[in-house]
């Protein structure tokens, strides 16, 4: 039997079932409430799981009067609690992304508006990051690390005690996918002197911008064909069997230009990324 398709609605359904306009419900999307997906096309899909919350902000703004940065704790308040009602769901790596950046937002005293300004993002982007773990670049994602002064293999959970001196083919461990078409494999676990990582990216995937950090890194192409762009002007483009190695205190940016996957192997020392 073949899975069932999610369920898919657009904007004037999912008001509908919300029951408010299809104005508010782009005004939601702006403060941060809902972020729905796109289609390729670009036009808004509702998930069964995004009506829920529409129907949620509907009777905290209605029953309780709650302004949108009200509504925003109420939301944040109820997902606390429903992952402190369910260990499994705690303890589910998927979700660990978002709710590691949101503790340490809380830790800061910062509000999703002043880390969502600060990092030059919208306050729904980072919303929807601590709900789901999802929805934001490579670059985007190390940012907000470096903005908390840790990393992104620290907060997908690399440094953790458990470690596996062997890792057979094919057993990789993966950290959460927080970016669409991204998905990174751990080659070796635990707190070590580099990061050694198997990429693999869907066709067109991309880390969508620059970013740097401490250290150096090394490129390998396992398949396919990938594009490294340094400081904004220095453009390689690298087959399967081409490597690069490069100072990480660089901007650098990559994309995915095969048709098809492309497998990388990626070491950064010390591990900073």
């Amino acid at each position: 039997m073949s899975d069932a398709i999610p369920v898919r609605y657009k904007v004037a359904e999912a008001a509908r079932l919300a029951g408010v306009s299809a104005s508010t419900l782009r005004l939601w999307e702006t403060q941060g409430l809902v972020v729905p997906e796109r289609s390729a096309t670009g036009h808004r899909q509702y998930s069964e799981s995004d009506v829920a919350q529409l129907k949620r902000v509907s009777w905290f703004r209605a029953e309780r009067g709650l302004n949108p940065a009200a509504i925003r704790e109420a939301l944040e308040a109820e997902a606390g609690e429903t992952d402190d009602a369910s260990a499994a769901a705690d303890a589910n790596p998927a979700s660990q992304v978002g709710r590691k950046l949101r503790s340490l937002r809380h830790a800061a005293g910062k509000t999703l508006e002043q880390v969502a300004g600060d990092i030059g993002i919208a306050a729904s982007v980072l919303s929807t990051l601590e709900r789901t773990s999802q929805g934001v670049s490579v670059a985007v994602l190390h940012n907000l690390a470096e903005y908390f002064g840790t990393t992104v293999s620290s907060l997908s959970g690399e440094d953790e005690p458990e470690v596996r001196a062997l890792v057979r083919a094919g057993e990789w461990r993966t950290w959460p996918r927080t970016t669409p078409g991204v998905t990174v494999q751990l080659l070796a676990e635990g707190r070590n002197q580099m990061d050694c990582h198997r990429f693999v990216l869907e066709p067109g995937a991309s880390s969508e911008g620059a970013y740097k950090h401490e250290g150096e890194e090394f490129v390998y192409v396992l398949s396919g064909r990938v594009e490294f762009v340094l400081d904004s002007d220095q453009f390689h483009d690298l087959n399967a069997g081409d490597s690069l190695y490069f100072d990480s205190r660089r901007h650098h940016a990559w994309s995915n230009r095969h048709d098809g996957e492309t497998v990388l192997l990626w070491i950064n020392t010390p591990p900073t990324f």
